[in-house]
């Protein structure tokens, strides 16, 4: 089921900006804005994110970067 949502005092160069783009694209400026929540809503918020690195396992790394660079700088010299 879809809902509405009405956004209040938008300023005069944020609806222009978005005007444009929706007319660069072919869409109307509800679809392009709907469009554009729907990709906001699908990206995790950086509060998200913080909360998964949280709960995942430290990662394990192999060698150290300085060692692999010293490394590829000995092959190429």
């Amino acid at each position: 089921m879809s809902r509405m949502i009405q956004v209040k005092n938008v300023p005069e160069h944020v609806h222009r900006a978005l005007k444009a783009r929706a007319a660069l694209r072919g869409q109307t400026l509800s679809d392009y804005v709907r469009g554009e929540l729907e990709r906001a809503a699908n990206r995790p918020s950086p509060e998200e994110l913080m909360a998964r690195f949280e709960h995942d396992a430290p990662a394990e790394l192999g060698a150290s970067a300085a060692k692999d660079v010293r490394r590829a700088r000995d092959r190429a010299a």
